[in-house]
C-alpha cells in the first residue's frame, strides 16, 4: 500500500502501511508499539540496521585492504555496540562516555578509534589505559601530552594526524569540516600538517600509521570525497617518500548523507566504495606507491534511515489566514536538528496514511520556546488530539543530541526486529532527573 499514501518515508521493507491506512513498522502497528512503550519512542528497525552495516562491510572490487569504523556519534548505546560489533565494524568515539559504551557492549578496544579536537589528559590517559586502537591528533597541544602518557603506560600508541583538505562539500555550513576555516586538524595549505606529522615523529612513544580526514557531513556526492582523497594521497606519499614516516592507513572519514526528502539522491554504498577504491588504486599505481588500507567512518548512512519517532499529538490550534499547529509530547528535547539548522523530516500520521494531506500543518514541541519546533508547513491529513505521528529517518543525531531542558524526560529507545523487540534505552523518569542534583548545606 506504500505506492497510495501521499506521504514520502524510507522504502524500507520494514515501513508498511495497511489497507485500513495505518502505519506498521516491522509488521507491528505503531499504536500498539506506543501503548506498551509509552510516547515518545524512538524505534530503531534491526533488520535494516543490520542490512546498512553489511551494505557498507561488503567487500570492494579488487584488492584493496579496508575497515569500517561506525560513526557512534549518530546514535550510541551498549546495546547499539554490541550490535555494531556483531556485524563486524569497529568504534569511532569521541569522549570517555562514547568510550565506555562502545567497550561495555563488547566492542574490543584495539577497534576503537578515538577522534577529538578537545581530548583532555584523562580522555587521553583513560584511552590509552583500555588499549584503544587508534588516537587521532587534532592539534599540537596533544602531541606532548599523549606521548607523556604512553610514556608513563610503557607502550607505544599507534595514532592518525587530521588533516583538513581543502574540500568544501554542498551541504549546511554547520557541519561542513574539511574546508581550510575548520575547528578541526591542520591545515594542508600553510604546511600545518607537515609541521604537525614532524612534531609526531620526534616522538618514540608515538608510532604514526596513518593520516586522517573527514569533509563533512550529509554530503550526497561521491566525488567530494574523491578530491579529498586525492589531496590526501597527496600529501600521504610526501610523508612516506620525504618526512620517512611508514605510513600504512589513510582514514576519509565518514559524511554520506540518507534521503531526507524525495527529491534527495541516495548514494549506494558499494558503487561509492568502488568508485572512492578504484580511484585510490589507480592513483597509488601511477605514482608507484603501495595502496594503503582505506579507512571509512560512515553513521548516518547505517542509522539514519533505521530509525522513526513516534509523538502523540497533545493539542492543535489553528490561526485562520496564518498557520496550523499541532504540539506533540516530545520536540526539540529530543530532536533537536529541525532547531539547530532547520532539518526536516519526513512526517506522517500513524493512522489514516491513505487519506488526502489536505491540510497544512507545523509540528511544535512541548518545550518553552518559540523555537521548539519538529518542522514547519507540512502537508497532512486533519490532526486532533490523540492522534498518533510519525517522524522518520531519526536513527541519527536525534536522541543521541537530546537533553532534558525544561526538565523534560528522554524518551525510550526500542530496537525492533523480525518478531523480537528490546530496549536499546530506558524511559527516562523524573527519578532520574533528579539522582544527580544536590542541594548544597546553607540551602536546607
Amino acid at each position: 500500500m506504500l505506492d497510495k499514501s501521499p506521504y514520502f518515508f524510507p522504502q524500507l521493507p520494514e515501513i508498511t502501511v495497511d489497507s485500513g491506512g495505518q502505519l506498521l513498522l516491522a509488521g507491528q502497528p505503531a499504536r500498539d508499539l506506543l501503548a506498551r512503550h509509552g510516547s515518545p519512542l524512538v524505534v530503531i528497525l534491526e533488520d535494516a540496521l543490520r542490512r546498512n552495516c553489511r551494505a557498507w562491510m561488503h567487500p570492494p572490487a579488487g584488492d584493496l585492504r579496508y575497515r569500517m569504523y561506525y560513526a557512534s556519534k549518530a546514535l550510541l548505546t551498549t546495546g547499539v555496540a554490541a550490535l555494531m560489533a556483531q556485524e563486524g565494524l569497529g568504534i569511532d568515539v569521541v569522549s570517555s562516555g562514547e568510550m565506555a559504551t562502545a567497550i561495555a557492549g563488547g566492542v574490543k578496544p584495539a577497534d576503537i578509534l578515538m577522534h577529538g579536537n578537545a581530548k583532555d589528559e584523562a580522555e587521553l590517559a583513560y584511552a590509552v589505559a583500555n588499549g584503544v586502537g587508534r588516537i587521532v591528533i587534532d592539534n599540537l597541544e596533544e602531541i606532548s601530552r599523549l606521548a607523556g602518557i604512553a610514556a608513563s603506560a610503557g607502550i607505544r600508541q599507534k595514532v592518525f594526524v587530521r588533516v583538513t583538505p581543502g574540500v568544501r562539500p554542498t551541504t549546511h555550513r554547520y557541519v561542513q569540516t574539511g574546508q581550510q576555516d575548520s575547528k578541526f586538524g591542520f591545515n594542508l595549505e600553510g604546511g600545518l600538517a607537515q609541521d604537525a606529522v614532524l612534531q609526531v615523529l620526534r616522538y618514540p612513544q608515538l608510532e604514526l600509521v596513518g593520516l586522517h580526514c573527514h569533509i563533512g557531513s550529509q554530503v550526497l556526492e561521491t566525488e567530494p570525497f574523491v578530491a579529498a582523497a586525492g589531496r590526501m594521497l597527496e600529501f600521504y606519499a610526501l610523508v612516506q617518500q620525504e618526512l620517512g614516516a611508514p605510513l600504512d592507513e589513510l582514514n576519509l572519514g565518514g559524511g554520506i548523507g540518507i534521503r531526507y526528502k524525495d527529491s534527495d539522491q541516495a548514494i549506494n554504498p558499494a558503487q561509492h566504495m568502488s568508485r572512492l577504491y578504484d580511484f585510490v588504486e589507480e592513483w597509488c599505481t601511477r605514482h608507484g606507491i603501495a595502496c594503503p588500507l582505506i579507512c571509512d567512518e560512515p553513521g548516518r548512512s547505517i542509522i539514519g534511515e533505521t530509525g522513526v519517532t513516534l509523538y502523540t499529538v497533545q493539542s492543535t490550534k489553528c490561526i485562520e489566514g496564518i498557520r496550523n499547529y499541532a504540539s506533540v509530547d516530545g520536540g526539540m528535547t529530543d530532536n533537536p536538528r529541525f532547531a539547530l539548522y532547520e532539518a526536516r523530516h519526513p512526517v506522517a500520521p500513524a493512522t489514516g496514511m491513505l487519506e488526502p494531506a489536505d491540510q497544512i500543518w507545523s509540528i511544535s514541541g512541548k518545550c518553552c520556546e518559540t523555537g521548539d519546533m519538529l518542522i514547519h508547513d507540512v502537508d497532512i491529513r486533519a490532526l486532533q488530539a490523540g492522534d498518533v505521528l510519525a517522524f522518520f529517518s531519526t536513527g541519527a543525531y536525534t536522541w543521541s543530541m537530546a537533553s532534558n531542558y525544561n526538565r523534560v524526560a528522554r524518551p525510550a529507545v526500542l530496537l525492533l526486529g523480525n518478531g523480537r523487540e528490546g530496549l536499546l534505552a530506558k524511559r527516562e523518569t523524573t527519578i532520574d532527573l533528579l539522582r544527580l542534583d544536590n542541594i548544597p548545606g546553607w540551602l536546607l
